[in-house]
Formats: structure tokens, sequence, C-alpha cells
């Protein structure tokens, strides 16, 4: 009988504020920071310093690691898709900002999205890649409208111009490039940076484009108006305008301005960002007037000094200093230097109004974890919120989960955090020094942290505190193990460390108390020392208290009596040392993890070896067994999570999720969930599902994607970009070839196919009946009731509207033919004449030389010509009288007195003023009767 496993699946990722790698962005509202968090990105609430809003994709892998993010500030309720994230492996996402769903996957370049931009209507987005190429997406549609190529390297950064008719993209490779959308085409390539283009932006009025590189300057440039021509080139749409001197010699990495476009804000590559005023056009005058005025002083005191000296100096002009003509200084002032403790990954701008008396709120996301929010002002710039609670500094060494799992506890660089595994909650955050491993005494009120320093800490869980710091060990501790009591539970009998001071020490627990005011606290004494020959790696304790075992740099492990500390066994094998072990619950195995790559398992027994299995593809951090059975789950510097069975020495499961090689993990004690600590600042939990596996068919699965990968790989570099490309730049198509949309051309292939059989059934019936032997015909399931023309349309309609054309492209002749034959009769269908349009011009592109050889095809194509026409002409017209209908109704209610929202505030106004006075009256006419109660009273 074929035996069947539980399986493990990815429930949540907490730990990991803000990625270095991506940017940071503000929600369409204005109110939240989205912030990328390795392969999802959420949004937070800056002053409540909580996450409101989590965007996740489906499966967690590293190739969909965020790279980039855009936001439409505006987007209208109808679109729904305002946030758009660009991933590791080219792909784009569109989110819904309300609810936090991914509306749309699309495919088009190959290599990481570095920069995304939305239009100004939100119905168009540009994305650049590492590939070189701009695609621009219908967000609508979700679909691809065309590729722009023409840059030689990444593309760093894009902009929006001339009500979005234009595009400026700037790359490595030191040019910016203008494209006309309308066209298609490259207008103007802007040289001048003496190195790599690393970001552009231009400010909301369109006055200005400022791009900067690794040069120690900024260039600005100035931007063409529609009315502007007198001494601008026929196609220039960028001007140079001058260069602003930089304050750092390191390289600009974002240029972003605020919504109103007085401020610039230049992050460099290291911890500075240079804040920038941007001087409307009088103020720009009167500075230059001012600096003509000095000029024009220091001119005079030279000619008279010339003059004494007989020499002549040319004097300036009266036009020169009485309508001087702002420079870039003029107009550009360095106003702040804002200085961050750790490097700055990326800048964003609120586009909500700032606090009253400051220009703006800048939010910064470091590369230590952290979101930091800064308000300008004229004076300085001042800190307003940090969000750092909710992950580490740096990456995770140690994980460990208290007797009920309800806790669990991680440690870093310089701090120990409890956590809720169940939410991902931070409830706790203790001051350390740099924790190794760590373990919860049992009654979970106390927990211990080896450091690599070699103390050993003692914290209290409920006050949050170091209560005492032990120098334990000579050299970092690598190991703290609890002593289990001979019935298998972990009792109060002490603990266990080893370090590579070549030590192994017995502790055990003692209450103390410091004085009669203070209560008792919890303190521990050395009891016992083995000695060792070199360095401990590891312990580890059997479950039953009875044996030791302890790993050592020469690559071998020894196991010793817990009692008489006597030598029992040495397991020797690895080619390299020994970095963690464990016992399993029964005493029966011992699996061995090592820096060769490789898993031991032993019986411990004899100490044989069972099986030397080639585990990971580099060091082997931790292993552990599920308690109570034989099933181990590994961890590496490959950064994936293995699940084994060690008594058929077969892996069952591979977890891939994390972006970095993977230190630690904790199994809980019923084995249900598996928490796994990373060196990308990330906590993993893992959970068993009640889903059933099978050895035979994961090994069939993993055979699979190393197929397709392979696959990917070679059609990537088939078709990949080339190296010469024109310098004019070029259109391309903008989607991919994925496994999506092979899967979508093989279901219209097999949609044709099945419908053709079907036509021919029905003309053999036909034929059948007009004899006279015609019998009851029976249609195909598959079809489901429906007609040939129906059916395939139905197949043809699910595919996605961003693989159509990548499945279409796939389709040979034949097959295409067969398709154009129905697209007569799904013109007249009203909500179809768009898929038509589309197909039929995707194939008319692409086999259009063939077709007209064709004679079969000719014939179709001429009756398609007039029908599509007229069809297309007939849903311009309803969809022309809908919008004047819509523009009617508009205007009528506009009217109207009562129009929503018209007036609102004077009529708001207008009601408590009204309400005001009807109160007045009310408190009068009470007034006038208690007067005259009074009085008939006293008559």
């Amino acid at each position: 009988m074929v035996k069947a496993y539980l399986r493990y699946e990815p429930a949540l990722a907490f730990g990991v504020v803000a990625s270095p790698e991506s940017n940071v962005v503000y929600d369409p509202s204005g109110r939240l920071l989205l912030a990328a968090a390795l392969d999802r990105f959420a949004a937070w609430d800056l002053k409540r310093g909580l996450p409101s809003l989590s965007f996740a994709t489906t499966s967690p892998s590293p190739s969909l690691a965020v790279s980039c993010l855009a936001t439409f500030p505006s987007a209208a309720p109808a679109t729904g898709s305002s946030i758009a994230s660009g991933h590791a492996d080219g792909s784009i996402r569109l989110w819904d900002a309300e609810t936090g769903s991914c509306e749309a996957a699309l495919h088009g370049h190959r290599s990481a999205a570095s920069a995304l931009l939305f239009g100004p209507s939100g119905a168009v987005l540009a994305s650049g890649s590492k590939d070189c190429d701009i695609i621009l997406w219908d967000v609508v549609a979700q679909a691809g409208l065309f590729r722009l190529r023409g840059h030689r390297d990444q593309v760093t950064g894009l902009v929006f111009l001339d009500s979005g008719k234009k595009l400026v993209s700037c790359s490595k490779d030191k040019f910016i490039r203008v494209w006309d959308l309308d066209t298609q085409h490259c207008l103007q390539i802007v040289g001048g940076h003496r190195s790599e283009i690393w970001s552009i932006d231009v400010d909301p009025s369109e006055r200005f484009l400022v791009s900067g590189s690794a040069d120690q300057e900024l260039r600005v440039f100035t931007v063409r108006k529609s009315a502007e021509g007198e001494d601008w080139s026929k196609w220039d749409m960028l001007k140079l305008f001058g260069e602003i001197p930089r304050q750092s010699k390191e390289r600009v990495a974002t240029i972003r301005f605020n919504k109103n476009g007085n401020l610039v804000a230049c992050q460099v590559a290291g911890k500075i960002v240079d804040v920038y005023r941007v001087l409307d056009e009088t103020e720009a005058l009167r500075k230059a007037k001012r600096r003509m005025h000095r000029k024009k002083e220091k001119a005079l005191a030279k000619s008279a000094v010339a003059e004494e000296n007989g020499t002549v100096i040319d004097p300036l002009s009266a036009q020169d200093w009485q309508n001087p003509t702002p420079v870039v200084t003029d107009v550009f002032k360095l106003l702040h230097v804002l200085r961050s403790n750790k490097k700055i990954c990326s800048v964003a701008f609120s586009p909500n109004n700032p606090p009253k008396g400051c220009f703006a709120t800048l939010s910064l996301s470091l590369n230590n974890n952290m979101l930091e929010t800064y308000s300008v002002d004229n004076e300085n710039v001042s800190k307003m919120y940090s969000i750092e609670m909710h992950g580490h500094r740096s990456d995770i060494r140690s994980l460990a989960l208290n007797s009920d799992d309800s806790l669990l506890m991680s440690t870093s660089h310089n701090a120990v955090k409890i956590w809720n595994p169940s939410t991902g909650d931070c409830l706790r955050t203790i001051d350390s020094d740099y924790g190794l491993c760590s373990a919860f005494v049992p009654g979970n009120r106390y927990a211990l942290v080896g450091t690599k320093s070699g103390t050993l800490e003692i914290i209290d869980i409920n006050s949050g505190s170091s209560i005492e710091v032990i120098e334990a060990h000579a050299g970092s501790i690598r190991s703290v193990v609890l002593i289990a009591d001979e019935d298998g539970t972990i009792g109060a009998r002490g603990f266990v460390t080893g370090s590579a001071d070549h030590d192994v020490k017995f502790w055990e627990y003692q209450l103390m108390q410091k004085s009669d005011a203070d209560s008792k606290q919890l303190s521990v004494t050395n009891v016992r020392t083995l000695k060792m020959n070199d360095d401990v790696l590891a312990v580890t304790i059997s479950p039953t208290g009875k044996h030791i075992a302890v790993a050592l740099l020469d690559s071998t492990v020894k196991v010793f009596y817990m009692d008489s500390l006597k030598f029992f066994l040495s397991l020797y094998g690895h080619k390299l040392p020994v970095l963690c072990m464990d016992i399993s619950s029964d005493g029966a195995l011992i699996v061995t993890g090592s820096a060769d790559k490789n898993l031991k398992i032993w019986g411990m027994d004899f100490g044989d070896c069972h099986k030397s299995i080639f585990a990971h593809a580099d060091s082997v951090m931790d292993v552990k067994f599920v308690y109570k059975t034989h099933y181990m789950f590994s961890v590496g510097k490959d950064r994936t999570v293995k699940y084994w069975d060690a008594d058929k020495f077969e892996l069952l499961l591979t977890l891939e999720g994390h972006h970095a090689e993977v230190w630690c993990l904790a199994i809980s004690s019923r084995g249900d969930f598996v928490v796994t600590g990373s060196h990308d600042r990330s906590i993993r939990r893992w959970d068993r599902t009640e889903e059933q596996l099978f050895i035979e068919e994961e090994q069939e699965k993993r055979l699979e994607e190393t197929f397709e990968a392979d696959l990917d790989s070679t059609v990537d570099h088939r078709y990949g970009q080339k190296d010469g490309a024109p310098d004019e730049g070029s259109v391309g198509v903008p989607g991919r070839k994925t496994k999506e949309t092979v899967t979508a051309a093989d279901a219209i292939i097999d949609a044709l196919d099945t419908a053709e059989e079907e036509v021919k059934r029905l003309h053999q019936h036909k034929e059948e009946e007009n004899n006279g032997r015609g019998a009851q015909f029976q249609p195909n399931v598959i079809m489901q009731g429906q007609s040939p023309s129906d059916y395939v349309l139905n197949v043809v309609s699910n595919v996605r509207a961003n693989d159509l054309e990548q499945a279409l492209l796939s389709l040979p002749f034949s097959d295409a033919l067969k398709l154009m034959s129905y697209l007569k009769e799904w013109s007249l269908v009203p909500l179809k004449v768009e898929l038509v349009c589309r197909v039929c011009l995707v194939l008319l592109q692409t086999h259009h030389n063939q077709l007209t050889a064709t004679p079969s095809a000719r014939s179709m194509l001429t009756e398609l010509k007039d029908i599509l026409y007229n069809r297309v002409k007939e849903c311009k017209d309803a969809i022309g009288f809908n919008l004047a209908a819509m523009d009617h109704i508009k205007e009528l209610l506009a009217m109207r007195s009562d129009a929503p929202f018209r007036d609102a505030r004077a009529k708001l106004l207008e009601i408590r003023q009204e309400q005001s006075r009807r109160s007045d009256r009310s408190v009068g006419t009470e007034k006038r009767k208690r007067k005259k109660q009074k009085t008939s009273g006293e008559s």
C-alpha cells in the first residue's frame, strides 16, 4: 500500500517592514504608506505604526520579490486597479486598493521590473525593466499595448509629459529618451551625463525635469510647452536649463518632487537626502536681480580700480541687469540636508496637505528594516513617525517556541523579540547582545539566550526585560538545550550550553531574592563541565535524558552518557563540521546536518550510519524531528525548507519562500506548524493541512518543474534582447511566451478540433436523415450543449486578455484559418465585437502573406472587412451616444438646486444658520411663556 503524508503549506510571513530592493509610495488616498516586504507589500498607517492592509501573491517565491511600486492618486472607483507592483520575474500585478486583491498579472518583461508609472488618466501603465525594454499596458483591458526598444541598459526611471502623450525614460546607458506614444517612436535622445542615470522626475506643472546620476551635479531641463517654439528644435521636448552642484559624493538614487512642486528631494545611495526649494518665477526673478546687482557692484569696483591702473573693462549692458534671465541657481535653492542613521533605500513625498507651518511630509525606507517620516519646514527637518517594532534590524539567528506553542522567541544582533506565532504580532522587544541560540524555561515565564560574546542572558517575558547576564563561557555560545525527564517531558532538571571555548556546561535553576523587598527571580548555577578537544558547534540531548551528543569542529559527533559523562559513541563520516543535529523522540535515531550539504541518519544503539542524503545545495543550518515521528525538517543556505521521512530516506516536500539563507527552525509540540527564520529578516510559518501527498507524485512534479525551468531559460536565451538595438528606438509585441499562453493556445486548438468533429457529425446526421436512416443525434458531452461556434467562442473568451495575443501567435496557420471562419458569426454578438477585432487584427498581422495567397481566405477577408467596419461603427456610435447622454444628465443635475454635493459647504453653513435661528426663536418663546405664567400666578 502506498503511504500518504500530510502536506505543509505557507501560512504566514512576518518580521519584514521594508525591503531594500523596492521603493516606497503612498496609497491612492495618500493616508497610508506602501512598503514592499519581500514577495508582498503592506499599507502602513504611519500614525498608529500598524499595517492596515497586506497585498500578497497566492504562492510565495523569491522570483516574485517586489522590485517597484506605483499608485494612481486620483483613481476613479470604476477602474479599481490603482496600485501596481513590479516583480523580480518581470511580471506586473494590478491590485485593488480597497480589498487588497490581485486584479491581474501581466507578463511581458524577461527580467526584473525596475520602474513603474501610471499615466495621468490612470488607464495606461508604463513599465521599465532590466531587459532594457519599456512596455505600455492598458489597465482597463489588462493587456499590453506595445513595447518600446532603444535603451542599451536597465531602464531606471519613467515620466509622462504633455497629458500622457509623451513618455520620458532614463537608463543606465547614460541617455534620456523622449517617446511619442501616439506614433510609438523616439522623438529625442538627450545625452550629457558622464555616468549611469539613476532617477528622473518632473514637477506637477511640467516646468522642469531633473535627472540624477553619479555625477557631482543634478541636470535640470526645461520642458517644452505647446505654445513655445521660437528657439526650440522641431522635435525637441527637453532643453538643458543648467546644473545644480550636489553636496554628497555618492550616486543619486531617487529624485522626487512634492505635490505642489515647490520642493525636490535628492536621495543618494547613502545616508543623506538633499531637499531643494523650487522658487516660483517671481521669486526667481527677484533673486536674479539681486545677483545681477551684486555683479554690477563688483564690476563698478573693478572698473574704478582699472581706471587708476589705466586699463579698460567692458561694463555690463543695461538690459542684463535691468531684465536678468534667471539661471538654475536662482530657481533651485538648497533648503535642508537630511541625515539618517542608516543607509536610505527610497523616499516618497506625501500627496496630502502637510501639517500647518510645514512645506511637505517626507517618508524614507531604510536598509535596516525601518520606515521613518519627517516634516520639512523652512527652519529644519524633524522626525514625526518611525516604524521599527515589527521586525529585526538584521537577520534572525535562532527561534524557540514555548511549551504550549503560544509564544515565539527570535534573536538577532541586538534584540530579542517575542511574537504571537498565530497572528505574527510583535508582543515584546528586549535589548540584548548578539543572540545565537535561545530556549524557553519550563513555566514560560523566563527565557535563556546564548550570545556571541559568551554571556548567558536570562529574560523575564512578562516585564520584557533582561534580569541577569551571566559570564558563562569564554567563547560564543552555540547551543542551549533543556534537559528532559525520563518520561520525555521538559522539567526543572536544568539545561546544557555548548561553546566555542571547548566546554559543555551543565546548569541548574535557582530562585534568588536580592533583597527582602524584591520578589524571587530566576538565576542559574553551573554544576558540571565537560571538557572537549575542539570547538563545540552543536549540542543535543535525547528526549529521555539518557544521552548527550556533542558536535565538534573536527567534523565528528561524540555521544556521552548524561549521568556519568562517560564516552558512548563517536559518529564520523562528514567531510565538513556538523552544524546541527537532533535525536528522535523515541531515542532510536540521530540526524546530523553538515556544511558538506549532507544529512546523515544514524542509529543511536550502535552508531551505524543508516543513510547519507545529499540534502541541500549549500550548508545545512538546522534540522529537527517532528515530535513522536521519524519525519524531520531541515533548512539550509540554499533558501529552502525540506521535509523528510527518516525511515524511508525520502524527500517528501520542498518549501520555497525565503529570499536568503535560512538559519533556524522551530517545530510545534504537535507538529501542526513549523516556523523558520532567515537572513532576509522574515519569519515564515508553514501549517500542516489535511491534503495528502504521495512521494511519486511529488517526484513527478519536481521533474516537470525542472523541465519547464530549462524550457523557459532556453526560450529566453533564444529570443532575448539583441545587443544591436537601433539608436532611434523601435516597437515590439508587449507580451511574452509563458506557460499560461502555451496552455491557452492548446485549449484553443483542442476546441477547434472538437468543434470541427462536431460539425462533421452534424453533416453526417443530416445526410442520414435525408436518406431516411436517421437516428436521434447525440451531441458531444464536452461541448456542454453549446453549438460548435459558441463552444469555440467560450474557450477564446476565457483566455486572459494579456495572454490572448501570445496564444494566437502560437497557433499554426491551419488552425488560424479555422478560427477566422468563425469571426463572421461572432461579430453578430454585440458584447464580443472588441474580442473579434483583436483576434482578427493579430491573425492578419501574423499570417498576412499566407492569407492573401490562399484563395479560400480572400472571400472570407472581403466579407469580414465590411461586417467588422459596420459593427465597430455601431459600437462607437453607441458609446458616443451614451457619453453624450451622461454629459446631459450631468448638466441637468448641476442645474438643479438640490444637486448632490453642489456647493456643499455653503449649504451646510446655511443649514447651521437656520438651525441656530430656530433655536433662538424657541428659547425666546419659552422665556415669554414663563413670564406669562409668572404674571398669571401673581395675579
